[in-house]
């Protein structure tokens, strides 16, 4: 674990310890919470696993739910928390469930847990993930660096260039070559990637097959009692790194697709990475535009009142793999953390 995320463990366990978790309520829990959700499977084993703050457990997420409910919280989908957020009555507190990409692990590891519960969710799905022709890039990178002792790739700034022979190179390397390519351009972020995933000789295509829910079984899914589909574009792109006809295409064509292929209205969209690098008021704009009832970014923060006038820039609280623990969670859902975290302000629409 990085020197950042043990200062959150910390930090978090700090508030647990001293009751800051429920003192602290008051000032900084709002209305509800959106979480947000990747990858619900078993423990990987030690080692290399850089994307593992993506994954919680099955237990993890059972313990997570047993302890909204006993904090005297509703679970509740993201149709009932809109029509919660622009009722100016005050309410007992919420949290929504959102899952990102349409993973095969929610299917078989998640939903039971769910259903335990009778908890409602939402599965955001990306059109080419669930086609097979769109790719899960981070998780190339991470592919590649674990098959080649040594990496190296020509960028436009420089080439990049690290050894990965052991586990704790393969980190600092991942770590280093996925913050680089952050930063630039989408298609210089791809075509390094490609270039990795040669050189290992990783299918792209076989890790979207292994990973993602097929269009047939989310056509199944989508009529399930407590399941809402929304939409996560058409290949997941950072939305704000491309031309706006791009952006727009993207989220128009997704809802789209998906109200054809499921038969049902779309009403939810997730913006892909979500950070302000990746979405801004541009396509704030857009999913407004494209008819959406409501659009979520990853801008951390709990709901209040006043997030009823941006409903296309929802922030989410992230149940990160990294910080499976019962004070991490009653932390988040306090709100403390993201009050400092934004600076006393509650909205974050920057």
């Amino acid at each position: 674990m990085s020197l950042r995320h043990k200062a959150f463990s910390a930090a978090f366990a700090a508030i647990a310890a001293t009751g800051a978790d429920r003192w602290g309520r008051g000032l900084a829990q709002g209305k509800g919470a959106i979480l947000t959700l990747h990858h619900v499977r078993p423990a990987a084993a030690g080692g290399f696993h850089p994307n593992g703050l993506l994954e919680i457990t099955p237990d993890f997420l059972d313990r997570a739910l047993t302890l909204i409910r006993a904090e005297g919280y509703d679970i509740v989908s993201l149709d009932e928390a809109l029509t919660r957020l622009a009722d100016p009555e005050p309410g007992r507190f919420f949290v929504a469930l959102t899952f990102d990409d349409g993973y095969r692990d929610n299917l078989d590891h998640a939903w039971p847990v769910l259903a335990k519960h009778q908890a409602p969710w939402t599965l955001y799905v990306v059109r080419g993930f669930a086609e097979r022709t769109a790719r899960l890039w981070w998780l190339e990178l991470e592919e590649a660096i674990r098959a080649l002792p040594r990496i190296s790739v020509e960028l436009p700034d420089g080439r990049f260039d690290a050894p990965t022979g052991t586990y704790a190179e393969k980190q600092t390397a991942f770590d280093r070559l996925y913050w680089r390519l952050r930063k630039g351009p989408e298609a210089i972020l791809l075509s390094a990637i490609s270039e990795l995933t040669t050189q290992a000789g990783i299918d792209p295509a076989a890790l979207v097959e292994r990973e993602c829910l097929p269009t047939e079984t989310l056509r199944s899914l989508a009529g399930a009692p407590g399941v809402t589909i929304g939409a996560h574009t058409l290949s997941h792109p950072m939305l704000a790194k491309h031309a706006e006809e791009v952006a727009r295409r993207e989220i128009v064509e997704s809802k789209a697709w998906l109200e054809e292929a499921m038969e049902a209205p779309i009403r939810h969209f997730a913006y892909p990475v979500g950070d302000p690098g990746s979405a801004g008021p541009r396509e704030f704009a857009l999913a407004k535009e494209a008819g959406f009832a409501s659009a979520v970014t990853t801008r951390p923060g709990h709901l209040f009142a006043r997030h009823a006038e941006h409903l296309y820039a929802l922030p989410r609280v992230s149940l990160n793999g990294l910080h499976q623990s019962e004070a991490a969670l009653k932390a988040l859902l306090s709100g403390l953390p993201f009050l400092l975290w934004n600076r006393g302000q509650r909205l974050n629409l920057d």
